[in-house]
């Protein structure tokens, strides 16, 4: 996969002509997907693809972004651009990374994803078990970010092993690393050192789905 300096440059190039003659800078190609100047120099800091945003560049353009990340070349892309997944998409549900979240309101969407992306998933058998949701707040930083898409496989719910979950407490809906006591007790974890763990009694604690993914890797 091309890197974010790889993908602004490409960027650059195709946005040249739309804002010819003036040179085409970094706040240009910003704009160009509809992030902050200060979020962009952040994605660029620490390589992160904003696949969201660039699939709404593409898409807006008639641009493939098989070529975008992959640098491919038109020729391959005959069939590949036709492959695309869908998934249920909340797009009114936040999954908090920070004071928790209601889900009073399910607008269920479908989400466009392109097949390159589809393993990320664990393949297209688990795509029925995948919603995707959005990201507030800034406790699992920089894991997640807000306004992040994330994908949760609703199949798993097992937590004995540990791994990033979305959950549901009398607070809230959260997205937190959740690693089991021996005692039984549940130990929230927020990835932003800033925040303190939580350890909550396992009837506290509804398991949504463990997250799969977000529009790049999950660690």
């Amino acid at each position: 996969m091309n890197s974010f300096l790889d993908i602004v440059e490409e960027i650059k190039s195709i946005i040249s002509d739309e804002i010819a003659p003036k040179k085409v800078f970094d706040k240009d190609v910003a704009a160009a997907l509809g992030i902050s100047q200060m979020n962009f120099a952040t994605m660029k800091k620490r390589n992160k693809i904003p696949f969201n945003e660039l699939l709404d560049f593409c898409a807006k353009r008639s641009i493939s972004i098989n070529w975008l990340l992959y640098g491919q070349s038109p020729e391959s892309l005959v069939e590949a651009t036709n492959k695309f997944y869908m998934v249920k998409y909340f797009s009114d549900v936040n999954a908090s990374a920070g004071g928790g979240s209601d889900i009073e309101c399910e607008e269920i969407e479908e989400l466009e994803i392109p097949e390159q992306f589809v393993f990320m998933l664990g393949g297209e058998r688990e795509l029925q078990n995948i919603e995707a949701i959005n990201v507030s707040g800034d406790s699992m930083e920089p894991t997640f970010s807000y306004n992040d898409i994330v994908f949760i496989n609703r199949s798993k719910t097992d937590i004995n092993r540990g791994g990033i979950f979305t959950i549901r407490t009398e607070a809230g809906l959260f997205i937190k690393r959740v690693q089991k006591r021996i005692d039984g007790k549940l130990d929230v974890i927020s990835d932003n050192s800033i925040y303190n763990t939580q350890t909550l009694d396992a009837n506290q604690v509804e398991v949504i789905g463990r997250v799969v993914s977000r529009f790049g890797d999950v660690d």
